[in-house]
């Protein structure tokens, strides 16, 4: 289930829609998969698009890959028709679990599962995965703490996915930083004098991003791009950024997390 064209779970809606139908061909012809794409109100307006190897893992090179290639496709269509920041990442550590092969690689780990029909009047779990059915169209969850007399393990409809995503904790960090997808650290999460800065130091994820569309030469001129790490030029009358490169853990803290 490693190939680029394995089906995603999860389909956007309105701008991320239009965005995801002019970019998820090209991202594929580089070799990686679509993950995510999402608009928010950040700085004006951003548009996120994750992506990853087929084995799951995404190096700043590869978002800068990404981005050189995407990026005069997205002004030729112009899927957002405004001002906007382009910000190209991999999932990082807590990533979103949007094919059945995401939740086959992470089974045994802690998730947050939503979907987006009720299932016996419950939209939102929190549990262990399993490793889902044989046809992909279920995925196990135990669910600890449950009250007396219901099922402690319900299986739970993939086609009915809304959003999923992996819970950040010492044994995923861990995982995957020993699978690769995660930056390297210096020291153990357990080793060091702070555990909560080792934390947030191993959660963050590769960025890349570039200057708004406006900032760019009309069509027919030579893109510009910001370097990796460089603070991008703000939107008249945008809040400014408080740095050039987005990390994870700043993701995360506004991020809306399911209960």
């Amino acid at each position: 289930m490693a190939e680029t064209t394995e089906k995603r779970l999860v389909v956007e809606s309105g701008v991320a829609a239009r965005v995801t139908q002019v970019v998820e061909g090209p991202i594929e012809g580089l070799g990686f998969r679509l993950v995510r794409v999402k608009i928010s109100t950040t700085q004006g307006c951003t548009v996120q698009i994750m992506a990853e190897r087929p084995d799951g893992t995404m190096s700043v090179d590869d978002c800068e890959a990404v981005s050189r290639a995407i990026s005069p496709i997205l002004d030729l269509e112009d899927p957002i028709g405004g001002a906007y920041y382009l910000e190209i990442s991999s999932p990082g550590i807590d990533r979103p679990l949007v094919r059945v092969s995401d939740f086959e690689r992470w089974a045994g780990y802690e998730a947050k599962v939503e979907l987006a029909r009720p299932l016996d009047g419950r939209k939102r779990f929190r549990g262990i995965l399993g490793v889902p059915s044989p046809d992909g169209t279920t995925v196990p969850i135990d669910l600890p703490d449950v009250k007396e007399g219901l099922p402690s393990r319900i299986e739970l409809p993939l086609a009915d996915l809304g959003e999923a995503h992996l819970v950040l904790t010492d044994e995923l960090i861990r995982e995957s930083l020993r699978r690769g997808s995660a930056p390297p650290q210096d020291e153990d999460p357990d080793e060091g004098d702070d555990e909560e800065e080792a934390e947030e130091e191993a959660e963050e994820a590769p960025v890349y991003r570039v200057i708004p569309q406006p900032q760019r030469p009309k069509k027919g001129g030579k893109p510009v791009k910001a370097k990796a790490g460089a603070k991008p030029a703000a939107k008249p009358g945008a809040k400014p950024a408080k740095g050039g490169v987005v990390t994870k853990a700043a993701r995360l803290k506004n991020r809306d997390t399911l209960h």
